[in-house]
């Protein structure tokens, strides 16, 4: 049920857990099996460490990685062994990480596997790349835990994301928190083609920096906006137009710039894209009645919505009803629960 929303539309998704033992790895193997009953060719790679039957932080069980005949997957030299899928080598790349160097291999048997990739955006997505190039029709990135950095809109073409009961014992604060990602996933983005270059070679120098009126750039001498909001707001004149911030937006620097002048309200925030943003949903909603107006360089194609109503701490939720209440929330996106059906 999650395939038809893909298939023959992109090429690259990512699969993003908005917590450990949020379903990301339900919806990866139902995404492999779905493939391989369609006979799609479906490349798999992880921003991780994936596939191990016990979380090596919480000590929990995990569903392992079940690879289908014919599924190209990256994995490392040391993770290779400890599954029990034959896996035919293709390439061995020149990314190392600390369980070894980062290689491409096809699966000859069905069996389960640990998949890992590398570790920076840039080389995740040359690692895809590469994986299309040997055969691959569709690849899925397993996005790593408590970092939302692989739905990143210059990785993939389109996001699933994973939520459920393991956020909270409270359905509506669970169903609080992924309405807030969703909406951190679609703000609006740049559309003039001229500031967004210029915006675009701010982001790449790494400057915090003022746009004026006239698409001036005024750098401001801070390495990072953390704890420097005040200083930020004292910068902001009457003809700005938008403050760039490269790296994270927290919820201090919104409120330190809101403190130190009202002209914040004429002025857009601009980040890279919504993972960007670490902003409580309470506050977010304040700043917003209070005017702040947050932009993306890059919007995040948010293509379906996987629901886990089971929490490793032993508590889970009436299925259906979580299903009913996402989807009376969320309408514009599909919601699934994979356990359920696929429905």
């Amino acid at each position: 049920m999650l395939l038809k929303h893909i298939y023959n539309k992109h090429k690259i998704i990512s699969i993003v857990g908005m917590a450990k033992n949020s379903g990301k790895t339900v919806a990866l193997n139902h995404l492999i099996y779905e493939a391989v009953d369609k006979n799609i060719k479906l490349g798999i790679v992880s921003t991780g460490r994936d596939g191990e039957s016990l979380d090596l932080v919480t000590e929990t069980e995990k569903p392992k990685i079940f690879a289908e005949e014919g599924t190209i997957i990256a994995t490392t030299t040391e993770l290779l062994s400890l599954g029990d899928a034959t896996v035919e080598i293709m390439s061995i790349t020149q990314y190392r990480t600390p369980l070894g160097e980062i290689l491409i291999g096809r699966v000859k048997d069905s069996g389960y596997i640990q998949i890992s990739g590398p570790q920076t955006t840039a080389e995740i997505k040359e690692v895809a790349n590469l994986m299309i190039e040997l055969g691959a029709e569709m690849v899925v990135i397993d996005g790593a835990i408590d970092r939302r950095s692989s739905a990143a809109p210059s990785i993939t073409d389109a996001t699933i994301l994973s939520t459920g009961a393991v956020l909270s014992r409270d359905m509506n604060k669970v169903i609080e928190e992924t309405i807030h990602i969703v909406n951190l996933f679609n703000l609006p983005q740049i559309e003039d083609p001229r500031e967004r270059e210029i915006l675009e070679k701010v982001l790449k120098d790494g400057d915090i920096a003022i746009i004026d009126k006239g698409l001036n750039i005024h750098p401001i001498e801070i390495k990072t906006a953390l704890n420097c909001g005040h200083i930020i707001g004292d910068h902001i004149e009457d003809n700005s137009k938008y403050i760039l911030i490269p790296g994270s937006l927290v919820k201090n620097t919104v409120e330190d710039i809101i403190r130190s002048t009202n002209r914040y309200k004429n002025v857009d925030i601009v980040v890279a894209d919504g993972t960007k943003i670490f902003i409580p949903p309470k506050d977010w909603l304040k700043f917003m009645r209070y005017g702040i107006k947050i932009k993306v360089l890059n919007p995040i194609n948010l293509i379906a919505i996987t629901l886990n109503p089971y929490a490793p701490q032993g508590y889970y939720f009436e299925a259906r009803e979580l299903l009913e209440k996402m989807r009376y929330y969320i309408k514009d996106i599909p919601v699934v629960d994979l356990v359920l059906g696929g429905e």
